[in-house]
């Protein structure tokens, strides 16, 4: 299944106003699971960190729901977003330029290439490395991009069902992935081996989460892929079912889950 042209239908729709993206935005981060992980993980940086200006890199920004996030916690945090496709640098540009956030600025690059030797003190990584082939060195360039005592958070899907990848013969849900998931061990080690000298992994989408990744997106992305005629139910679809996925989103962020089909990784330089 190919999910690039329904978030670009998606992002085409909600582009019409501004306060229409916000809106999407908002959406994003109540239905997306892995949005209530991040911003989890943000606030308590936020709240933690002791110098008065920080620099972060959104690596891979996509929509730019958490450069908006991210931009929103205070003016001191300057915000460099990077992304390999030109046209959404354009967009997010254009639209963060229309709202006045001017603590960002997004640009185009290749993270197998981009290095900006300890310019970051957080780099943000989110549903991406499951579309890079070379992460190794992808994990390499953070770790030459962070500042000593930085931090770098990733969001990507586990070998234990990610990417709805649940047998050996199984192919990924979602057809632009490179790898199905990560194992906890193996990312762990690769950060460390990359520079890190501490990284902390978790298991995210347990058994709630599952459930309301389903719920949330599997079932109307696989109707959309069918007909979109489909978008016109949609609403009535989310109206009967978006109040089970906000308690089930809430389930899975509050509880340590003890396997999942995501991960969460904080790994400190």
């Amino acid at each position: 299944m190919q999910y690039d042209p329904i978030k670009r239908m998606l992002g085409s729709f909600f582009n019409k106003a501004p306060w229409m993206r916000i809106l999407f935005y908002k959406i994003l981060d109540l239905l997306l699971l892995r949005s209530w992980h991040i911003r989890r993980e943000l606030r308590r940086w936020n709240k933690a960190r002791t110098n008065d200006a920080v620099t972060v890199l959104d690596a891979g920004f996509g929509f730019g729901q958490y450069s908006y996030f991210l931009t929103g916690l205070g003016k001191n945090i300057r915000v460099k977003g990077l992304d390999l496709k030109e046209e959404q640098v354009e967009d997010c540009n254009r639209f963060f330029k229309s709202i006045q956030r001017n603590n960002i600025t997004f640009f185009s690059g290749d993270l197998t290439q981009y290095v900006e030797y300890q310019a970051y003190d957080l780099i943000l990584c989110v549903d991406v490395m499951e579309h890079i082939l070379e992460d190794s060195l992808v994990f390499k360039n953070f770790s030459s991009s962070v500042k000593p005592g930085g931090r770098l958070y990733i969001s990507t899907p586990s070998d234990q069902g990610g990417s709805d990848v649940h047998d050996h013969g199984d192919e990924s849900f979602i057809g632009e992935h490179v790898r199905d998931g990560y194992n906890l061990e193996d990312i762990s080690e690769k950060l460390k081996t990359a520079g890190f000298s501490s990284v902390v992994a978790r298991y995210s989408y347990g058994k709630y989460g599952k459930i309301s990744w389903k719920l949330s997106m599997k079932y109307p992305i696989l109707m959309v892929n069918v007909s979109k005629l489909f978008l016109i139910l949609l609403p009535f679809y989310y109206l009967l079912t978006f109040p089970f996925c906000l308690i089930l989103n809430a389930m899975d962020v509050s509880r340590i889950n003890p396997t999942g089909t995501g991960l969460i990784v904080m790994a400190t330089k």
